[in-house]
């Protein structure tokens, strides 16, 4: 990009780096970030102690997110402490087996002709058999899948949850100003890219060449923006990293993110409108909690703060592979007034960093297959609006499942709403379709002509 404020930005920018170099890897969720904010003047206190509505609403909110955060921490140490012990004795047993039987490399073999020291180990050591027989996975593949546990966990107490741990420091921004612009660094790759990388093959990974997987678009470019950390977006960083991709020339912009308390709304709803006015659409991804979003909001959103809604603005939810009932995603968000249009999202086969391939799955990966579908009918037809856009991709979606009953994301066998119609997931009905979408554009165009 030439003189636009951000030096050395020849991939994108990163928001959430500061200008040494370092980048923000772990921040808190959005709700801990609240807690922090409100405890000093909300702690111990109660309605009748304030008077305005605002102070009290603020009240509210401080007693909900402390509860979140409070409630959340203590569910998630169970595990924490049993995934600990687990990477420990796996270090132990490691060390024990291969001075005992003189092997560089564990198999299955010398697992099962270890013996155990005490009852843990013991049940450490059918842990490991069970998972390499059942999983097909090898001792240091087990280990992985263990460590990664560990650090899940560990981020999730220590820094997500933790009101104590703010990482913003590094970024070296004023925070409290929320329309600064010029700050972060060049790193869009970050510390951990593996998310970015994937939604971004899911889009345009090169077609027909034979290696890995075809991207939905060919002939398309990515710009790298970075703002969202393991752990809740910054709606400040959100916002500038909307406008930094406007003003450099995107014009599909894939939001695979989101999350449940907003700190600054009309920041991001300012970056909203701002994008509409230029022309650019936006593809949010409507989360994997498997909750009813019409009732639990998923920031950011196309209603703004106030008054009116964003005509750029699609709500992707996550189709599984799986037939008939069970069509929809177990994990998807849903909401017959917010959710726009499903496309698939489970087991995605895409990139990775360092020629790397893997699947996964999440509205995450359902948005880009979208933004894919939109990036498709702008390159044909370039003159079309984010409006137009919108009501194609809308029009031309299949009804394949509408007044079919399918299992409910979040619900459980026995529950009375287990299976409901399709069509109470979304407002649509519909599953996105790249086909049909091409020919309503087609249409639309030789109508115009």
């Amino acid at each position: 990009m030439i003189k636009n404020g951000y030096i050395d930005d020849i991939h994108g920018w990163n928001f959430i780096g500061g200008k040494d170099g370092k980048n923000v890897d772990v921040d808190n969720l959005e709700s801990t970030r609240l807690y922090r904010k409100l405890k000093p003047k909300y702690e111990g206190k109660t309605v009748a102690d304030f008077k305005t509505k605002e102070e009290k609403a603020d009240l509210e909110l401080y007693e909900q997110v402390k509860k979140e955060t409070t409630t959340a921490k203590s569910n998630n140490e169970p595990s924490y402490n049993q995934v600990k012990l687990i990477k420990e004795k796996l270090i132990k047993m490691e060390s024990d087996i291969k001075s005992q039987q003189t092997v560089s490399e564990i198999k299955l073999e010398n697992i099962e002709k270890y013996t155990p020291e005490d009852k843990t180990d013991k049940q450490i050591k059918a842990i490991c058999t069970i998972s390499m027989k059942q999983g097909k996975v090898t001792f240091n593949e087990f280990k992985d899948q263990i460590d990664d546990a560990y650090d899940h966990y560990y981020n999730m107490l220590e820094k997500n949850l933790n009101p104590d741990f703010d990482p913003r420091s590094i970024v070296g921004d004023n925070y409290d100003d929320p329309y600064e612009k010029n700050y972060g660094n060049a790193d869009c790759k970050g510390p951990h890219s593996l998310h970015g990388t994937h939604v971004a093959g899911i889009i345009a990974a090169s077609r027909n060449n034979g290696i890995g997987m075809d991207g939905v678009a060919s002939d398309v470019k990515i710009m790298s923006v970075r703002c969202v950390p393991d752990g809740d977006e910054r709606d400040k960083d959100v916002a500038n990293a909307i406008i930094y991709a406007v003003n450099n020339g995107a014009t599909i912009l894939n939001m695979s993110f989101g999350k449940k308390y907003s700190w600054n709304k009309k920041v991001v709803d300012d970056a909203v409108k701002y994008a509409e006015s230029k022309g650019v659409l936006l593809m949010h991804a409507a989360g994997n909690d498997a909750v009813d979003i019409d009732k639990e909001i998923h920031f950011p959103t196309p209603k703004f703060e106030g008054k009116g809604t964003a005509t750029n603005m699609i709500t992707i939810g996550a189709l599984s592979w799986k037939p008939d009932s069970m069509i929809a995603a177990p994990f998807t968000n849903y909401g017959k007034k917010t959710v726009d249009l499903f496309a698939p999202g489970v087991d995605i086969y895409s990139t990775l960093p360092e020629n790397e391939y893997k699947d996964l799955s999440g509205t995450s990966m359902a948005t880009p297959v979208s933004a894919g579908v939109a990036a498709v009918l702008k390159s044909y037809y370039p003159a079309l609006t984010p409006e137009q856009m919108k009501k194609i991709l809308i029009k031309s979606s299949l009804k394949t499942y509408k007044g079919k009953m399918v299992i409910k994301p979040g619900s459980k066998k026995g529950d009375k709403d287990r299976y409901v119609k399709f069509e109470t997931l979304g407002k649509n009905a519909g599953l996105i379709n790249l086909y049909e979408a091409i020919k309503l554009a087609d249409k639309m165009n030789n109508f115009k002509g």
